[in-house]
C-alpha cells in the first residue's frame, strides 16, 4: 500500500492541477482572440464555459467515484482532459476551441472532487484538517505558477504552447496515477441515491453553513482578481504590478495555511480558527476600503488571503463528517452548491465594483455563521 506521505504528494499535484490549468490558460485569451479574429469579450467566454463545465464535472465525477471507485474515475477524467487538449490544438474555429475547453473543464473537475474524496477516505478528524492545511499551502502557489508560466508560454509559442503544456501535464499525472494512486473505496456504493443525498443535504444546516463559509472566503479572494486590475488602472499602476501583487498574495495564503497547521497542533479547534480567519478578513477588508485610492491597498489584502489559507482547510476537513457512507456523491453536491454561491457572489461583486465593501460583507457573513455552532457541526 502506498504510504501516506507519497499519497499526499500525488494528491497535492492532482488538486493543484485544476487551478494551474485554469490560470495557465488565462494569459492565452488575447492570443486566442487574435488567432480566431474574435473580440476580447468573446475570447473570455472560454473561461465562462470552463466554470460551467467544471461544475457539471464535479457532480458527475463525485457520483461516478462512488460507483466505480476513485482510481478508475481519476484515470478516466485525466484521459478526457488529455483528449480535449488534443482537440484544442487542432481546432480550426473558435466554436471548436470552446467545445474543447468545455470538455477539458469536465475532465479537470476529477482532480478536485475525487482527490478530496480519497483524502477523506484515508484521513479523519484532526488528521484530515492537518492534511488540508498542507494542501492549502501548495494550492496557494498555484495561481502564481499558472499566471507566470502561461504568460511565458504564450509569448514564446502562442495559445497552442499553453495547450501543449497542459497536455503534457495531463499525461504525466495519468501515468503517475496509474502507477501510484490507490483505490480507497472499500466497496461500490451502488445503493446511494443522488436525489436522496441532495434532499438530505439541503435540509442539513451544517452543509449550508459549510457551503456559505467556503463561498464567503472564495468570493473575498477572487473578487480581488476580478476587480483588482481596474483598481490598479484607476490609480495609475501597470498590469505588471498587478501580476507581481499575485505573488505577494500567494505567499500570504501559504503563510495562512502554515499558521493554521501550527495552531491546530497547539490545540485550537476548527471553529476557533474559522472565527479567527473571519476577523482577519474583516480587518483586511477595512484596510482595503480605507486605502483603495492608493497602491498600498494590497498590503491589507494579505490579511484576506491569509484568512483564506486558514479557513478553507478547516471547513473542508469537517464539512462531510456525517456523510461517510457516500463521500463522493456528497462531496460533488457540496462542490456544486458552493460553486453556484461563488458564481453568484462574484457576479454581485462585479456589478458593485467595490472591492473593500465586498470584503467587509464576505467577512461579516463568515463571522455571523460562527455564532451558535454546535460541536457536532465543526
Amino acid at each position: 500500500m502506498i504510504s501516506n506521505r507519497h499519497l499526499l504528494i500525488l494528491a497535492v499535484a492532482l488538486l493543484m492541477f485544476p487551478q494551474i490549468a485554469q490560470t495557465l490558460y488565462s494569459p492565452a485569451l488575447g492570443d486566442i482572440g487574435q488567432a480566431f479574429a474574435v473580440s476580447p469579450q468573446a475570447a473570455a467566454q472560454t473561461l465562462s464555459v470552463y466554470f460551467l463545465a467544471f461544475a457539471f464535472g464535479v457532480v458527475t465525477w463525485g457520483r461516478v467515484c462512488d460507483r466505480i471507485g476513485r482510481r478508475p474515475s481519476m484515470l478516466a477524467g485525466l484521459t478526457i482532459y488529455a483528449v480535449a487538449c488534443v482537440i484544442g490544438l487542432f481546432a480550426v474555429s473558435f466554436n471548436q476551441l470552446l467545445m474543447a475547453q468545455a470538455l477539458a473543464a469536465f475532465g479537470a473537475a476529477v482532480g478536485s472532487v475525487v482527490t478530496q474524496t480519497l483524502l477523506r477516505d484515508r484521513f479523519q478528524g484532526a488528521a484530515l484538517a492537518q492534511v488540508f492545511s498542507l494542501v492549502g499551502m501548495a494550492l496557494a502557489a498555484s495561481p502564481a505558477i499558472g499566471l507566470f508560466s502561461g504568460a511565458a508560454l504564450v509569448q514564446g509559442f502562442g495559445y497552442r504552447g499553453v495547450l501543449a503544456a497542459l497536455l503534457l501535464i495531463a499525461v504525466t499525472l495519468w501515468l503517475w496515477s496509474w502507477r501510484a494512486l490507490p483505490e480507497t473505496l472499500a466497496q461500490p456504493l451502488a445503493s446511494v441515491g443522488l436525489f436522496e443525498t441532495l434532499a438530505r443535504m439541503l435540509c442539513d444546516t451544517a452543509i449550508w453553513r459549510s457551503a456559505l463559509w467556503i463561498a464567503s472566503f472564495n468570493v473575498a479572494l477572487f473578487s480581488y482578481y476580478s476587480l483588482g486590475p481596474f483598481l490598479f488602472q484607476r490609480i495609475g499602476l501597470s498590469e505588471a504590478a498587478f501580476g507581481y501583487s499575485g505573488v505577494i498574495l500567494a505567499l500570504g495564503s501559504g503563510f495562512g495555511a502554515w499558521l493554521n497547521k501550527r495552531l491546530l497542533n497547539a490545540g485550537f479547534s476548527a471553529l476557533q480558527l474559522i472565527r479567527l480567519a473571519g476577523f482577519s478578513c474583516l480587518l483586511g477588508g477595512l484596510g482595503v476600503w480605507g486605502l483603495q485610492d492608493s497602491g498600498a491597498f494590497v498590503l491589507p489584502m494579505v490579511l484576506v488571503v491569509l484568512a483564506f489559507g486558514m479557513a478553507i482547510p478547516n471547513i473542508l476537513g469537517s464539512a462531510l463528517v456525517n456523510y461517510a457512507d457516500r463521500l463522493g456523491t456528497a462531496g460533488a453536491l457540496l462542490g456544486l452548491l458552493y460553486y453556484l454561491l461563488i458564481g453568484a457572489g462574484l457576479m454581485l461583486a462585479g456589478a458593485s465594483q467595490a472591492l473593500g465593501e465586498t470584503l467587509i460583507v464576505c467577512s461579516g457573513v463568515a463571522l455571523l455563521l460562527t455564532i451558535n455552532v454546535g460541536k457536532a457541526n465543526v
